[in-house]
């Protein structure tokens, strides 16, 4: 008790950082990502090349490896960015490219036959999008959505490449100066109840879309 009394400021610091950077992304990537999927699905070809290949980069690639490269590779082209910056701009790109394909499959799963009842009833392309189309892609893309926000919290922990003191470098840290592996257990105990709490939180928004 005394050794987690001890290290609890740290890993809460720590906690702070990891916490900020899941609420930027989530609050950011989503939208981007269902306004790529629209491009995407509705632009020109030559548009839609452009966004796969983005999108095949994206995912193509290591999460890790991107940090790495906008952090130490970027400054090299003349682009610096700060250390949490470089974070949240690395995280966007990347989990906006998972959420466009996550969207785009809910986009399609929605039958022509209610966009051409939509325009039959001259209800309006953009009002009969926002009122009829999105809520059931919403409903569809829901568990996957979730995953995928389930995945951030625990892919925050990889921003120690770049020296950030979020919650898993904090533990690091810890376990190290006291060689002890409770700062490690307490960690794991931290990222559970994340986990638990946003987990509940899309089973609520799950269970309120299915009406």
């Amino acid at each position: 008790m005394n050794l987690i009394t001890e290290i609890m400021p740290s890993l809460i610091n720590g906690l702070q950082t990891t916490l900020g950077l899941f609420f930027i992304i989530v609050v950011v990537t989503i939208p981007f990502g269902f306004l790529v999927a629209c491009v995407r699905v509705y632009a020109p070809k030559w548009i839609t090349w452009i966004i796969q290949v983005y999108i095949y980069v994206m995912r193509g690639t290591p999460l890790l490896l991107q940090l790495m490269v906008v952090f130490f590779g970027l400054p090299l082209v003349g682009i610096t960015f700060d250390r949490f910056a470089a974070a949240v701009f690395t995280f966007i790109i990347n989990y906006t490219a998972y959420y466009a394909e996550i969207f785009r499959g809910g986009i399609l799963s929605v039958p022509n036959g209610q966009f051409e009842a939509i325009k039959v009833l001259g209800i309006g392309r953009v009002r009969g999008f926002i009122k009829i189309i999105i809520p059931q892609v919403m409903r569809v893309v829901l568990p996957s959505v979730g995953n995928e926000v389930i995945s951030l919290v625990k892919d925050t922990s990889l921003i120690y490449i770049l020296g950030l003191g979020e919650l898993l470098r904090a533990g690091q840290i810890a376990a190290n100066t006291y060689a002890s592996l409770v700062p490690y257990a307490a960690v794991g105990i931290i990222y559970l109840i994340i986990t638990g709490l946003v987990t509940l939180a899309l089973n609520a928004i799950e269970k309120k879309s299915n009406y």
